[in-house]
């Protein structure tokens, strides 16, 4: 027999117990916060790109309504700024100190602003468009307190670190955009070889075929110290 419920419990009981409606999403029983709503976003952009993230899929994912989510954040932009300061957190010591090792510190810090970035392909092609944030700008300060106690000038200072910028940006981005198979290479440097007589230098150094990224990268970035480093 069918119990029978009074009008107010009924709707304690449609708030708090009730099945969700077909094509609903289930609500989420943990707390929204800033911080979930962050890492979920990274783990959005992680999976679907850029494109994949909008307000309703967010918060389908976090098991809330789209409108709680403007309780914490004013907008999606907001959300993009968020995840990508995230990701570029700096894990090394934040202390700024006088290093007799400049280069050795500096290639730590970009190697790891790189790998941070591979690891979320997105914030490579987000961060130019986007405000900066606190993570990255404490990467900047420690990048260009130690180039200055290396005895670069303040004149070449802001050359030093746009220059730094440009390549590992353009490391990153050139990396997961011509992350090409095995096959795809040959297939490419053999029509390369087909071509050689218009092409003979690229063809002899055989650069389609060249996947060694980390090395290109670091003997890159080696390349670039070599230019700023103080001259005797």
């Amino acid at each position: 027999m069918a119990v029978k419920r009074s009008g107010a419990e009924s709707k304690r009981l449609g708030r708090r117990g009730a099945l969700p409606q077909p094509g609903q999403e289930p609500r989420s029983e943990t707390p929204l916060s800033l911080e979930r709503i962050v890492a979920t976003a990274v783990e959005l952009l992680d999976a679907e790109g850029v494109d994949g993230l909008k307000m309703r899929r967010l918060a389908d994912r976090l098991g809330s309504g789209a409108m709680s989510l403007y309780w914490h954040v004013d907008n999606k932009e907001k959300v993009f700024d968020l995840a990508l300061d995230s990701v570029l957190e700096y894990r090394g010591s934040p202390d700024i100190v006088e290093s007799r090792d400049w280069r050795g510190e500096i290639v730590h810090m970009l190697e790891d602003w790189r790998a941070s970035m591979l690891r979320h392909p997105w914030s490579a092609s987000l961060l130019p468009r986007r405000a900066l944030g606190s993570n990255i700008l404490i990467r900047l300060e420690l990048l260009s307190k130690t180039l200055s106690g290396a005895g670069v000038t303040d004149a070449d200072l802001n050359v030093a670190i746009w220059s730094l910028w440009n390549f590992v940006i353009g490391a990153t981005i050139t990396r997961v955009n011509f992350d090409l198979s095995d096959d795809d290479r040959a297939a490419a440097q053999q029509r390369l070889t087909g071509l050689s007589e218009h092409y003979p230098t690229i063809e002899r150094s055989r650069l389609l075929l060249d996947n060694d990224w980390d090395g290109a990268f670091r003997k890159g970035l080696d390349f670039l110290l070599d230019g700023l480093a103080p001259r005797q």
